[in-house]
């Protein structure tokens, strides 16, 4: 049995549980190849990117992600804040680094709900007077 390293990340309505261990780089998200999971460009850089924050070779180390919620930018940043954390698990030398270039921080900024009597969170009738 391998050992893994496994980190939550979170983003707006998006969650991701990813593991690491060590193994041929091969980058998996709900069992599908990175690549064809996000295929907007940048997306798979931005979940590799703590990795290559912290010195450490991507090819170096097997990382599996299962995402639920939210959309594409949502889950890129869950599973990118899911490898940070499991990155410190692996090893705790390494939260400096990563807190530093910000891939610690949860990005707590979700959807404003609905109030009442408004057509949005903020948006108002038109108002006319006659």
């Amino acid at each position: 049995m391998t050992t893994y390293f496994e980190g939550i990340g979170r983003r707006k309505e998006a969650t991701a549980r990813v593991r690491i261990m060590q193994g041929s780089g091969k980058i998996t998200v709900n069992d599908k190849p990175a690549e064809a999971y996000f295929n907007r460009v940048g997306d798979v850089e931005k979940v590799v990117a703590p990795v290559q924050a912290v010195g450490e070779n991507p090819a170096s180390l097997d990382i599996t992600a299962v995402v639920d919620g939210g959309g594409v930018t949502g889950q890129s940043d869950a599973v990118q804040l899911g490898v940070a954390r499991a990155l410190v698990l692996m090893n705790p030398d390494l939260r400096q680094t990563l807190r530093r270039g910000g891939f610690l921080t949860r990005d707590a900024r979700v959807k404003e709900r609905k109030k009442p009597g408004l057509k949005r969170a903020r948006k108002a009738p038109t108002y006319t007077k006659r």
